[in-house]
């Protein structure tokens, strides 16, 4: 199977990803060595284990800092290395902030590391108990948020580094939905799973309350796909984890687990 053939089976806009997937695989290859890429979100890392498990000189390996990680970083990697956690130069940040006059919230972390001008695959995943809160990022950006970042909104934080056994266990639990849908469309999706009116959804959408894998997506038409994460202001988060082919009636059968806000 040839690049242009690669590309067919994903979306036009997912093309520099591919292009970028196949110069990690082969300098992995090439030089003989592993390579470490960003932050990624699954379906990103659903491209990468495509492209990879196709070329048997390299194999591949995931993590993000805990079990459930939904950004993980991808180690690729020829056969004769053995990758350890260490490979992944993780590090977990707590933010350190005064918990009885304040209280922090998801959108202000990352409002705030997005602002110091991070792209959204430079950290992974924000983790809460509800009270405190930890951000997981490389060995090198927590060195830079320690010494640069000291507020988060109006906020004063600081940032403390804990051993990774200290992880905390996100208090969201997703709701999983079978369900069956008119087409693959993201408002379409989006009423399903929150239970909307479509002209709602696609309101939503045009509004700019709706993320798709973190980037604002303002197309209600937009084909949403297999480890696709959506997230709905004041809504929740929604991800596509499996499509089950079609109905009698042509309508498509997915497989979808909601967390409502």
């Amino acid at each position: 199977m040839n690049e242009n053939n690669i590309k067919q089976h994903f979306r036009p806009d997912e093309a520099p990803l591919i292009d970028q997937v196949n110069d990690w695989t082969a300098t992995a290859e090439g030089q003989y060595r592993p390579i470490l890429t960003p932050f990624l979100n699954p379906r990103e890392r659903f491209i990468v284990q495509t492209i990879v498990n196709r070329n048997n000189n390299v194999k591949i390996k995931m993590y993000g800092g805990w079990q459930g990680a939904e950004m993980q970083r991808v180690l690729i990697y020829p056969p004769y290395y053995e990758p350890s956690i260490e490979d992944f130069a993780l590090q977990i940040l707590e933010v350190n902030y005064p918990i009885k006059f304040s209280e922090l919230h998801h959108r202000q972390i990352m409002g705030t590391l997005i602002g110091e001008g991070l792209e959204r695959n430079a950290f992974g995943d924000i983790l809460t108990d509800g009270i405190h809160w930890q951000v997981i990022v490389s060995k090198t950006m927590a060195e830079y948020l320690r010494k640069n970042v000291d507020h988060v909104g109006k906020i004063k934080v600081k940032w403390i580094q804990i051993a990774d056994e200290a992880v905390l266990t996100p208090e969201d639990e997703w709701t999983p939905l079978v369900t069956t849908v008119s087409s693959l469309r993201l408002d379409a999706i989006i009423a399903a799973g929150f239970n909307y009116s479509r002209n709602r959804a696609k309101q939503l959408i045009e509004h700019g309350q709706v993320r798709l894998n973190w980037e604002e997506i303002n197309r209600p038409d937009y084909q949403v796909d297999v480890h696709d994460l959506i997230s709905v202001r004041h809504g929740g988060r929604l991800r596509i984890d499996m499509t089950n082919g079609k109905t009698k009636k042509d309508k498509e059968r997915i497989t979808i687990s909601v967390v409502n806000a």
